[in-house]
């Protein structure tokens, strides 16, 4: 195949391993699957080797090392998925907005919006398929080089996990500035939600077209919103994405792709989220499996939720809650990950014990019926 070829989003290789995409739909499984968050991260020492001495976003802004990095960890682990190495900030950058990477800080805006008026700054039209094309292009080489072994996963941040980050600057503990934002300025919080909310339709459109077969909403800042909050800033734009996406790929004659919904710490609005328009609800760990599938009513595939922290026990023992793990979620409509993404101390061994106690004990779930 020639280098221009492998840019096309055609011709694609054909799925070897539909294992985690029959999951996300509630199909029949031989066993069930697993990926992790950041999986494509710094716990592995070729990623620390392919990324060292280079900017953050320039890596992000190169189809060919996001590849690179994406395959990196399907080369050392059986995952039955890839998510695509990119991150949820390229979204702010395209409307207008400046971000750095500061080793040691992590992500830093150096003007971050303060009051209303700031608005008047960011793009009213944002050309997805001109500002955000090296992640499609990364989509589509991604998904020729991985010759069909698994899945692709595309992803985006929420709009209100945009907009805190927005506003606050960086990472927050508390998130009041941009809290402040949904208690004084209402309107102009809905401003900037919706506008995000467009970009990000159209983002993942754009994403799908390039060959993601799957797509995940990351809302990483439920944790601060109390439910009269969540059920006005963020659930109603996780709902409008989700039926907007759906939409569009049916109008452009695409395949339909399951979408994933990860709000961390949401657990309060775990039944508002099983009925938001996405196949799959992602769990942190703070959530019982079993209380999970009693409160989501089966409406929804679900996915996680192992402590991250838990990687740093024995194999025996991460086997033992992953056996326990399994046991509470049952096999239909199951897909394991960690309740967050894998931290850059972890082991990379204990994560493939974490992936082989999957395989092993589902297995022998599945066997048992």
């Amino acid at each position: 195949m020639d280098k221009d070829s492998l840019i096309l989003p055609k011709d694609f290789p054909e799925l070897k391993n539909d294992t985690f995409l029959r999951a996300a739909r509630g199909e029949e499984i031989e066993h069930i699957p697993v990926w992790c968050m950041r999986q494509a991260g710094r716990y592995l020492p070729e990623f620390r080797e392919s990324r060292a001495g280079k900017d953050f976003f320039e890596t992000c802004r190169s189809p060919e090392a996001c590849c690179e990095l994406t395959l990196q960890p399907l080369r050392r682990f059986p995952f039955d998925a890839a998510i695509i190495f990119s991150d949820i900030l390229v979204v702010p950058q395209a409307m207008g907005m400046e971000v750095q990477m500061c080793p040691g800080k992590g992500p830093t805006f150096p003007e971050p919006l303060k009051e209303p008026e700031d608005l008047q700054r960011l793009k009213t039209k944002v050309d997805v398929f001109s500002e955000l094309d090296y992640v499609f292009k990364a989509i589509t080489l991604t998904r020729h080089r991985i010759e069909g072994k698994v899945p692709l996963i595309g992803f985006t941040g929420a709009p209100w996990t945009l907009m805190s980050y927005m506003i606050e600057g960086g990472g927050s503990t508390t998130h009041s500035k941009a809290k402040r934002w949904l208690y004084r300025y209402p309107e102009a919080s809905h401003k900037l939600l919706s506008q995000l909310t467009d970009v990000i339709v159209e983002y993942l459109l754009g994403q799908v077209k390039a060959g993601a077969q799957a797509l995940q909403v990351f809302e990483s800042h439920t944790g601060c919103l109390g439910p009269v909050e969540f059920k006005e800033f963020s659930l109603p734009y996780l709902r409008d994405i989700a039926r907007r996406v759906k939409d569009k790929i049916k109008e452009s004659g695409l395949d339909n792709v399951p979408m994933i919904v990860f709000a961390k710490d949401g657990h309060y609005g775990l039944e508002d989220l099983s009925e938001s328009g996405y196949e799959v609800v992602g769990l942190d760990w703070t959530i019982d499996p079993r209380s999970a599938r009693i409160r989501t009513g089966g409406k929804v595939s679900l996915q996680g939720n192992m402590d991250p922290c838990a990687l740093y026990a024995t194999k025996e023992r991460i086997s033992e809650i992953v056996k326990r793990m399994l046991e509470g979620f049952g096999t239909k409509g199951y897909i394991a990950n960690l309740g967050h993404g894998l931290y850059p101390d972890m082991d990379p061994e204990n994560v493939g014990a974490f992936v082989e106690a999957v395989h092993a004990h589902s297995r022998q779930l599945l066997n048992r019926k």
